[in-house]
């Protein structure tokens, strides 16, 4: 027997919420392990319970700030994928705030019939949405850092830059990314560094 998908739900549109219930109640694999609505729920149960995916609202608040919050704290905190619920169509705004939210995949709010499919893609392996996202919250970065951002995953260093400049540019890296700490890089960047395993071994 495949292994149950341990689901939470964070949404603070409660006939959404019943809807999504409703939806993910049909299927024997997926269980609710709990619905919240509000980001500071959302991040103390997720390390409670330990969900294999996170479905996210990004708009719990007055802004998407909120749910950009949650879902970054829960992809650091935790080993759940965070699959981001969105009614935002402006693609600019939308590429801009699933970037900082470091986001395992989305789908639009109207799109509720691919929930499932897109559920059981994530909890098996890396999708191809979850790598392009990962990507594009590097953008940010400089070609420069981006070589230290891959000095920082494990990769051999190859930059002719001193110590020094090296030490400058991880410090920026960081500060750009809006993480604490190396471990949490290599953590919520964790597919990307398995994608460049994948190619070595080929």
């Amino acid at each position: 027997m495949k292994k149950i998908i341990k689901i939470q739900i964070v949404e603070n549109d409660q006939d959404y919420a019943w809807l999504l219930r409703e939806e993910l109640e049909q299927h024997e694999r997926l269980e609710i392990v709990g619905v919240c609505p509000d980001g500071d729920c959302a991040v103390e149960t997720a390390c409670r319970l330990r969900p294999d995916i996170v479905l996210m609202d990004l708009h719990l608040g007055s802004s998407y700030e909120e749910g950009i919050r949650a879902s970054k704290e829960i992809r650091i905190r935790t080993d759940a994928k965070v699959l981001i619920l969105t009614a935002l169509y402006s693609r600019e705004i939308l590429e801009n705030v699933l970037a900082q939210s470091f986001a395992s995949g989305y789908i639009m709010k109207d799109q509720l019939p691919l929930l499932v499919e897109n559920i059981y893609a994530l909890a098996e392996g890396r999708t191809g949405q979850e790598r392009i996202l990962l990507q594009s919250a590097l953008a940010c970065l400089t070609a420069a850092e981006r070589s230290v951002f891959d000095i920082m995953m494990g990769e051999e260093n190859r930059c002719r830059s001193s110590t020094k400049t090296i030490a400058n540019q991880k410090t920026q890296v960081l500060k750009k990314l809006k993480l604490d700490n190396k471990k949490d890089l290599q953590h919520v960047f964790g597919a990307l560094k398995e994608d460049q395993g994948e190619e070595e071994t080929r």
